[in-house]
């Protein structure tokens, strides 16, 4: 508490003192920066699923868990193929039989027609020898069917990974069984992500779109004249620019709200499913005072810069500041007049300050 009150003495007195070497500054100056409209947004992917199993039977065998790296076309894990291959050896079977069947009745036909053009048999004899015929090709076709059905359910026991992603949870255990629809393992493709967010209706004008029209607005196009979308994730205090901008066709009953989707660039790290971050709409533009962000030092809920004149005193002032801009700036509401120039290092600053203290 004693610091406390010290640094707050320091904040509304402050006293001048000549720096023993230069400092690098900055001046506060208006600029023309984007005006901006932000809300709240969750990451998910574009692409992410849950595959379900496709027959019964037993887990055999599980080749991965939750945040492993499957590539697409790799086996996730095996059912029990047991009963599966005894159902494809017994359609195959059947497939043997009615085409030893087919080719029997295909001779008959033949004889008959033989037997019929020398006038031995009636009209009668060959049309039954033709339709058994037919009778005998429709069953062999129906057998061969089955038999790719049976072979189909023997491929279903190997669950294969329909695209390249992570593994996000993992539903069942080796020895568990299971039934067709059954959830098995989910999911997604961390190179392609997008934020959603729920923008009020009344708002959505100001970003450029309309709730019955669904828009695709590139970020590098803007959305009034040079605007664009960018939005911040605070974890990672970085500013990333989105590829495009989906306002869905639609609002939400209840909440009067519609949906918009920002897209990310691809493959970007630091970024997965189920992160907030805040999006940030530009509306259009404003001058406002700014200095960069690296010289603001910051105590608790205190925000001070160090001030230097043109000899060379620095000064250590209250700021209050306003919201953050791209380029590493912030705004400046009160404590700095344009032109005054601020320590863009306010630890060096300090330490010339605590030293010209001291003499």
């Amino acid at each position: 508490m004693k610091k406390f009150w010290i640094f707050c003495f320091l904040l509304l007195g402050g006293h001048n003192v000549q720096s023993a070497e230069q400092l690098a500054v900055a001046s506060a100056q208006y600029l023309e920066v984007p005006q901006i409209y932000s809300m709240d947004g969750l990451v998910e992917a574009v692409r992410q699923s849950t595959v379900s199993a496709q027959i019964s039977g037993r887990i055999k065998e599980i080749n991965f868990d939750v945040g492993d790296r499957v590539n697409a076309g790799q086996m996730i894990l095996r059912i029990d193929e047991r009963e599966a291959l005894q159902a494809l050896a017994g359609s195959q079977a059947q497939v043997f039989q009615a085409q030893a069947n087919m080719q029997n009745a295909k001779s008959a036909y033949e004889r008959a027609s033989q037997l019929f053009a020398q006038k031995f048999i009636s009209q009668a004899a060959l049309d039954k020898a033709q339709v058994d015929y037919k009778v005998a090709l429709a069953q062999a076709a129906a057998s061969e069917a089955s038999s790719g059905q049976a072979s189909l359910t023997h491929g279903y026991t190997a669950v294969i990974a329909p695209y390249s992603g992570l593994v996000s949870a993992r539903l069942v255990e080796v020895g568990e069984m299971v039934m067709p629809g059954k959830a098995l393992m989910t999911g997604f493709d961390p190179s392609e992500l997008r934020v959603l967010i729920s923008v009020p209706q009344r708002e959505l004008p100001n970003i450029g779109a309309h709730p019955e029209v669904m828009v695709e607005v590139p970020a590098q196009a803007g959305l009034f004249n040079d605007s664009a979308v960018t939005f911040a994730q605070p974890a990672l205090n970085r500013w990333i620019k989105p590829v495009a901008t989906t306002v869905q066709p639609m609002a939400d009953a209840r909440t009067h709200s519609t949906q918009v989707r920002v897209y990310l660039p691809k493959n970007e790290a630091g970024v997965y499913p189920g992160m907030f971050v805040r999006v940030h709409f530009v509306v259009g533009k404003a001058s406002k005072l700014v200095i960069p962000s690296g010289a603001v030092l910051r105590r608790s809920e205190v925000a001070a810069v160090y001030v230097a004149d043109e000899n060379g005193n620095i000064k250590l002032r209250q700021v209050r500041l306003g919201e953050a801009v791209p380029d590493g700036a912030i705004e400046v509401l009160a404590g700095l007049n344009p032109g005054e120039k601020v320590a863009l290092d306010p630890v060096k600053a300090g330490i010339l300050s605590a030293a010209g203290g001291q003499q």
